[in-house]
């Protein structure tokens, strides 16, 4: 059948019309959801305070005292952010969030940015609206051990029974390891993590496995933390990091330079001890840094002494480390891959100018 040139013209005018309608309605519906028509850097002004997302509990990381009193190695960090804008570390608010809508709060505006939930994966940083700014704590799968049994290294582990999850990605790492360097072992499966914790205090493992992060926290709940070690190597890659709305370069890169400026002070060696001495310094670098030359906030709309502030107020990132998981803590993690990059660790950060 053949249609006159007419009617098909006329169709493909009321086609092109309707798509075009259906364009102009998928816009104005986009831009009706959007949550935000200002900076996150404005409306945190305007409230007064940076909000901010943790784990909780998970010590060392997070944790919240009988008090209310929030203290960890990621309420640091977001403490730090608050300095930079504010030159205030208390103006900051918690909220603890975890499961799969930690992403929603953070997208519709509830929260400024989350740290310490979960693991950067591509998948992560490309579904849900949200950036890994970048990485503050490299994670990954490890062995805990009683001093009693004598090992200082996972090649070690022979003959041993061993705690962890059952059907998990931490089993499957656990059986390869040992098939690839051929050493015995006996799994104890649990279905939940905390019956781990539970088995291991008993006595029921000669070690328990699992992200070195939350080996840490059950060590550090033990009643003799330092009589168990976290053996060095690790089975995976678990970057955490802090993380922020993707709509916003602006936010992105206040978190992303405060982390690096605690980066770069550990390197240089500015404290928050000695801070006052070392704006005498000749070093460029060194004087970049605290503002004593050259304005490194106006670019992102902050002053230009915001890195003295958050060194002054939280330390540099060696600093937090220690205060956290050093001895004084009473359960010391190793630095290991979270060392500088000086140090043969993976803590590395661009200089300032």
């Amino acid at each position: 059948m053949r249609i006159p040139a007419s009617a098909a013209l006329l169709a493909a005018m009321l086609l092109g019309g309707q798509q075009t309608a259906f364009a102009q309605q998928a816009e104005a519906e986009t831009e009706a959801s959007a949550p935000f028509t200002i900076s996150t850097l404005e409306t945190v002004r305007t409230r007064g305070y940076v909000i901010c997302a943790a784990t909780n509990p998970l010590p060392g990381f997070a944790q919240v005292s009988p008090e209310g009193l929030w203290s960890g190695f990621d309420v640091d960090l977001c403490r730090a952010i608050a300095a930079a804008v504010f030159g205030d570390p208390s103006r900051v608010e918690f909220r603890p969030l975890s499961g799969q809508s930690r992403f929603a709060h953070l997208l519709m505006g509830e929260v400024d940015l989350v740290v310490r939930n979960s693991p950067w994966t591509m998948a992560r940083d490309t579904q849900y609206g949200a950036t890994y700014v970048t990485t503050s704590f490299f994670d990954g799968q490890a062995f805990m051990v009683p001093d009693r049994l004598g090992v200082v290294s996972a090649y070690e582990l022979e003959d041993v029974t061993i705690c962890v999850t059952s059907n998990s990605d931490a089993s499957r790492r656990l059986d390869e390891f040992f098939f690839f360097n051929q050493l015995a072992y006996k799994e104890l499966l649990y279905e939940d993590r905390e019956d781990l914790a539970v088995a291991y205090r008993a006595g029921e493992c000669d070690a328990v496995t699992g992200a070195a992060s939350w080996l840490q926290a059950i060590r550090r709940t033990m009643p003799d933390p330092g009589s168990n070690s976290i053996l060095p190597e690790r089975l995976s890659k678990e970057p955490y990091g802090p993380v922020v709305r993707s709509n916003d370069p602006q936010w992105e890169a206040i978190v992303r330079r405060t982390l690096y400026a605690l980066i770069n002070a550990e390197e240089y060696g500015v404290t928050s001890i000695n801070i006052e001495s070392m704006m005498s310094a000749r070093t460029p670098a060194i004087r970049r840094l605290l503002g004593a030359e050259e304005d490194v906030g106006s670019d992102i709309g902050l002053r230009p002494t915001w890195m003295r502030d958050v060194i002054g107020s939280v330390g540099n990132y060696g600093e937090i480390y220690a205060r956290h998981f050093g001895a004084v803590a009473g359960a010391q993690l190793l630095r290991g891959q979270n060392a500088l990059w000086l140090n043969g660790g993976l803590m590395y950060a661009p200089p300032v100018y």
